[in-house]
């Protein structure tokens, strides 16, 4: 049997959510309702974006310091189209790596494609029905 992991979300009011999961970290998730636009969090889609991002961020960096490359910031931006139709799901997506340092860019391509095809759980969930695509670019300093 696999790791096991928890979470759970509680109302708070409108569409306001707190999330918990196992790491005891809370996270507020909201959603336009009713013309309510002064929102708590972003929305459950929106978590789903900032996931990717975040989970191959995490792969690329680490990668990246194990190269030894001389990586000073990375920023990860996604955008996800959603279909027309509910429950509009995401169609596709993109993840915009943003590097800066002296990063041999064949490294940085290399480390991309081992978060896409071997380490990013959320990559691999999200690729099985979305047309995720990527690039990259390197910059000498993260604004």
């Amino acid at each position: 049997m696999g790791t096991v992991i928890h979470a759970s979300v509680r109302l708070r009011e409108g569409l306001h959510f707190t999330a918990v999961a196992d790491s005891g970290r809370a996270i507020e998730l909201d959603s336009p309702h009713e013309g309510n636009t002064d929102l708590a969090g972003p929305s459950p889609m929106e978590t789903v974006l900032m996931a990717l991002a975040g989970c191959s961020a995490m792969d690329v960096i680490s990668i990246l310091r194990k190269k030894r490359q001389p990586v000073t910031g990375l920023e990860v931006k996604a955008q996800g189209v959603r279909g027309d139709e509910y429950p509009k799901p995401y169609t596709n997506i993109e993840l915009v790596y943003r590097c800066s340092g002296e990063v041999d860019p064949a490294a940085l391509e290399r480390a991309i494609e081992l978060s896409r095809e071997r380490y990013c759980p959320v990559w691999r969930m999200l690729g099985a029905t979305v047309d995720i695509q990527y690039r990259y670019e390197i910059v000498p300093a993260l604004d």
